[in-house]
């Protein structure tokens, strides 16, 4: 993990490629809470489909669908849903590294796509850097994040850099410098999908429920479908 002081100065998505929108879906937080109360609360990620109370709350006209409109435009919809759940038994750390891929409903061989994994179940491919570029995610927080309660870190700007090489990415944090995350509940982070992030264990571990909706207003080729909600 790379140890650059971080940078304390307020964030802009269209400066840094990330920003924070405090208070953004403080009313609405019990309804989220909700819609994934019935999801297993012993696993650290779990990969959302099917779940249709989260529907109308992410879809582009949605309160949480809203945030990438602004970003992508009113065509845009969710296309990958994952509810993060860090307790003091399932604390874990994340590397340095950008998202690389994309979950589809099936696998077709599309030049340029590749290369394919399966991730709980669902398929997910590596698409162009450019359809990366494009998308959005956002981050829900059901759970006050503290500096002591593994918040995201990001690299501002590096989501401009394209495919980082994993040799580089140490060079790059450190070009970049490192911003510290921090959210209340009901916060919404928004950054651009491939800016490289990392997390470290918690310090004082307590519940950190995030939910991360990535979204994007581009379709996929040959036949290719997100998967969706």
């Amino acid at each position: 993990m790379n140890h650059t002081p971080p940078i304390d100065t307020a964030l802009t998505f269209a400066a840094h490629g990330a920003e924070r929108l405090r208070g953004a879906l403080s009313a609405l937080i019990e309804d989220l809470e909700s819609a994934v109360g019935g999801l297993p609360a012993d696993h650290a990620g779990i990969r959302l489909h099917g779940v249709t109370a989260l529907r109308p709350l992410l879809s582009a006209d949605g309160p949480v669908g809203r945030f990438a409109t602004m970003a992508l435009g009113c065509t845009c919809q969710p296309v990958r849903a994952i509810l993060f759940d860090k307790t003091p038994a399932t604390n874990w750390s994340l590397a340095w590294h950008q998202d690389r891929t994309i979950a589809v409903k099936r696998r077709i061989e599309v030049s340029g796509y590749g290369p394919w994994t399966v991730k709980s179940g669902l398929p997910h491919v590596a698409p162009p850097f450019d359809l990366l570029a494009s998308m959005v995610t956002l981050r829900v927080h059901l759970d006050p994040v503290p500096e002591t309660n593994a918040p995201l870190l990001i690299a501002p700007g590096s989501h401009r850099l394209g495919r980082v090489a994993e040799r580089d990415i140490d060079r790059v944090v450190e070009q970049c410098g490192i911003a510290v995350c921090l959210a209340d509940r009901g916060d919404v982070w928004i950054y651009a999908t491939p800016i490289l992030h990392a997390s470290e264990a918690a310090r004082t571990p307590h519940r950190r429920r995030v939910l991360q909706v990535d979204y994007a207003a581009a379709d996929l080729p040959g036949g290719l479908d997100w998967l969706g909600i």
